[in-house]
């Protein structure tokens, strides 16, 4: 039976995440939850170089010694990464029996969720799945979509969500502001060309269209 996934973007500022495993597919899971700004233990006999220096730099704590349960305290979600299956599915089972979500790399059926592949471009974020079928197709995909999707994403959004913000602060009529929003979605590949050729005035003086419909 195919597993129906659900796609959601979780918050994880603060929010304690474990990393059971210490090599080098824990170690990138480990900077992906960093980088979202997420509270990470890493528990393993074990460290590779990275998550050694993340440690003594005191961006992680780490728990030297094999996994117990007690390790899931507290714990908002886990992801088991160790180069044993046993393990790995033993973690799975613990967490179901606790209802945290667990992912249990490259084992879809011990796992809660699944990671996708992300191509991230600031606040721009576009998830490949597979539902666990492929995920080397997925990070194929997004090799793909990387070459397609340049930071010029990125100072796109960042500009456009100032100009939201100040829509939003100006003007009362939900009408409007709808017609604003969505002249600027039509025609962003044009105002991306003028951020790519750094056309400053035009990028202005095309967004002011918008604003004055």
């Amino acid at each position: 039976m195919v597993t129906p996934y659900y796609a959601v973007s979780l918050n994880l500022v603060n929010r304690k995440c474990l990393v059971v495993g210490g090599g080098r597919v824990a170690e990138r899971k480990v900077k992906s939850l960093l980088d979202c700004n997420a509270e990470v233990i890493v528990v393993s006999p074990e460290l590779s170089e990275g998550l050694r220096q993340l440690a003594e730099e005191g961006k992680i704590r780490h728990r030297a010694g094999e996994y117990t349960s007690e390790d899931l305290n507290g714990v908002f979600i886990v992801i088991s990464a160790t180069n044993s299956q046993e393990l790995n599915r033993k973690v799975a089972i613990d967490c179901f029996a606790r209802n945290i979500p667990i992912n249990a790399v490259d084992d879809p059926e011990y796992c809660s969720f699944i990671v996708p592949a992300v191509v991230k471009r600031g606040d721009l974020s576009i998830s490949i799945s597979t539902g666990g079928k492929s995920p080397a197709l997925a990070r194929r995909i997004r090799q793909d979509l990387e070459q397609q999707y340049g930071n010029e994403y990125a100072i796109l959004l960042e500009y456009l969500g100032q100009v939201r913000k100040d829509v939003l602060e100006r003007i009362p009529g939900q009408e409007q502001r709808e017609k604003i929003f969505r002249c600027l979605a039509e025609n962003y590949l044009e105002l991306l060309e003028l951020i790519k050729s750094q056309q400053e005035q035009l990028l202005e003086e095309r967004v002011n269209q918008c604003l004055s419909l």
